[in-house]
C-alpha cells in the first residue's frame, strides 16, 4: 500500500504545525514524519516521545546505541540510516557505529551492556531475565535509564513498524548512511 508523504500543506490540519516544528528543528521534513502526518495522533505521539527523551539520563550517544540496536534487530533500513547520520553528528566513534550497523559485539564494555540489554528487551518482548537486568545495573546504569531504554525501544518500534508498512523512502540527507536489512521481507 502506497502512503502519502505529506508536507506542511498536504498534511491534515492538526499535523501541519507539527511538521512546521519538525522542519525548523531538522531543516527539512524527513519522510518518516511526512508519513506519520497522515495521523495527527501518530505524529504527535512520535514527537512527544522524542521531546521527552531530551530529558533522558541516557546520553545522546547512548540513545543512538539503543535506537540503532532496535532498528537493526527490526531490519529497518530507514531508521538505521537516519540514526547512523545522527550518531555521526553526535561524534559517536566510527568503530562503535560500524559495530552497531554490522550487528557485531561492541568493543566499548559499557555500551556493549547497553546494547545487549536493549536487544534482550526487544527479543524477549520485555520479559528480560533478571541476570540481564543485574548486568545492566552492574554496568553503572540506573533504574531510570532502564525505563528510558524501554522508552526508546517503544519509539523505535513505532517508527520501524510504520516504515515497514509504508515502505518509507530514504531521505537524501541520509543516503550516505544507507543500510541493507539482513533478510528480504515480502509485503503481500
Amino acid at each position: 500500500m502506497k502512503f502519502t508523504i505529506h508536507n506542511k500543506t498536504t498534511a491534515p490540519e492538526a499535523s501541519q504545525p507539527i511538521l512546521q516544528a519538525v522542519e525548523r528543528a531538522y531543516g527539512f521534513i524527513p519522510n518518516l514524519y511526512g508519513v506519520f502526518a497522515e495521523s495527527p495522533a501518530a505524529v504527535q505521539a512520535y514527537v512527544a516521545l522524542s521531546e521527552a527523551l531530551k530529558k533522558s539520563a541516557l546520553s545522546p550517544i547512548e540513545q543512538q546505541v539503543v535506537a540503532i540496536a532496535v532498528s537493526t534487530e527490526n531490519d529497518c533500513a530507514y531508521c538505521v540510516a537516519a540514526h547512523s547520520g545522527m550518531a555521526s553528528m553526535m561524534k559517536m566513534p566510527d568503530a562503535t557505529l560500524c559495530e552497531l550497523r554490522e550487528q557485531r559485539p561492541l568493543s566499548d564494555p559499557k555500551l556493549k551492556v547497553l546494547r545487549d540489554f536493549t536487544l534482550a528487551v526487544v527479543k524477549e518482548r520485555g520479559w528480560v531475565a533478571p541476570t540481564e537486568v543485574e548486568a545492566f545495573l552492574g554496568a553503572g546504569y540506573s533504574r531510570r535509564q532502564l525505563l528510558e531504554v524501554i522508552t526508546v525501544v517503544a519509539m523505535k518500534t513505532l517508527s520501524n513498524y510504520v516504515n515497514h508498512i509504508a515502505e518509507t523512502p530514504l531521505d537524501q540527507a541520509f543516503e550516505s548512511k544507507q543500510w541493507s536489512a539482513k533478510k528480504e521481507h515480502q509485503t503481500a
